[in-house]
């Protein structure tokens, strides 16, 4: 008995020292933040970020069964007026790092931060932070597959990018919104207006089908952005560019594991042969396209239409 209280008392020191050590990091690594964006909304303190995450993963757990016996949504005019407004927003955030990263002659190849209050600078930290807040935003496609029931397309992907890249920029935005980091947002907010204008145009309808024979080529663009940003982040690495080498790692890192998951779902989608049906007639593979960790929206045609069992609520 004694030994055993012996080692809980240990276990619990160990414990205790483990907080104090980590409080004790982020109160230190809280003087090497930005002081410009401390008083920015959701920047002075992760919580706000910790627990709409925390919120977005119990309504994973809570919102299929919330739904199990109901009719699912349509939401048409809902998604049709969501997916063109990140169309909006994204175009908005890559053309201000463009111009702004121009005006400020930043370099594509090593680009440092700049703390400054320049009013290039200011543009550039307010556009990643616009970056941030729409990861935030993005929690909302998974909200309307889980209200339309279409519980198979919320796959580990597509939670695994959602819930990582809002809390990830939050940190990015904290402490570097600036230099390179301008460099993989202003590739991945252009990729966006891409893939939320092809969700808008397939939520419209059936119709649209005939002008979206490209959404293979996303999940093939988007794939080459991860090989992008290796490249980018491996170079100024090399190069000793002045740039947070821990940000640099954690960029190949974090690229690594979308580019294993992207190739999964790339080969289950479009290679792998699809199974033969009893009748000898083919099914779908039951796989749809992700891009950026969404569905390709397989049955897209059916926004705003009935589902195969009951009738669909109308918003």
């Amino acid at each position: 008995l004694r030994s055993l209280i012996t080692s809980n008392g240990r276990a619990m020191e160990v414990v205790t020292h483990l907080v104090n050590d980590t409080v004790e990091f982020y109160k230190w690594s809280l003087t090497i933040a930005d002081k410009r964006v401390e008083n920015w909304p959701m920047m002075s303190s992760p919580s706000p970020t910790l627990a709409i995450s925390c919120l977005y993963l119990i309504f994973l757990w809570a919102g299929p069964r919330y739904m199990q016996d109901r009719q699912p949504f349509t939401l048409r005019k809902t998604l049709i007026v969501y997916n063109f407004s990140m169309v909006v927003l994204n175009f908005y955030i890559a053309k201000e790092l463009l111009l702004a990263s121009r005006a400020a002659g930043y370099s594509y190849l090593c680009q440092p931060v700049n703390y400054s209050s320049d009013v290039n600078e200011v543009r550039i930290a307010s556009a990643l932070w616009w970056y941030y807040i729409s990861k935030g935003v993005e929690f909302l496609d998974t909200a309307f597959f889980i209200l339309r029931k279409k519980f198979n397309q919320v796959s580990f992907l597509h939670v695994y990018h959602h819930c990582t890249m809002f809390i990830l920029w939050w940190i990015g935005i904290k402490w570097v919104p600036g230099g390179q980091s301008f460099f993989g947002a202003t590739i991945n907010s252009s990729i966006h207006v891409l893939m939320y204008g092809y969700y808008g145009l397939a939520a419209l309808g059936p119709h649209m089908q005939k002008y979206l024979w490209w959404k293979k080529y996303l999940t093939i663009i988007q794939m080459i952005q991860f090989h992008v940003t290796i490249g980018h982040a491996g170079y100024s690495l090399y190069t000793g560019c002045p740039f947070p080498c821990w940000m640099q790692w954690a960029l190949i890192g974090y690229a690594v594991t979308f580019i294993i998951l992207f190739a999964n779902f790339y080969y289950h989608a479009y290679r792998r042969k699809p199974s033969s049906h009893k009748g000898g007639k083919p099914v779908a593979n039951g796989t749809s396209a992700v891009t950026n960790g969404h569905s390709n929206m397989e049955e897209v045609e059916e926004n705003g239409k009935r589902q195969k069992k009951g009738r669909a609520k109308r918003e």
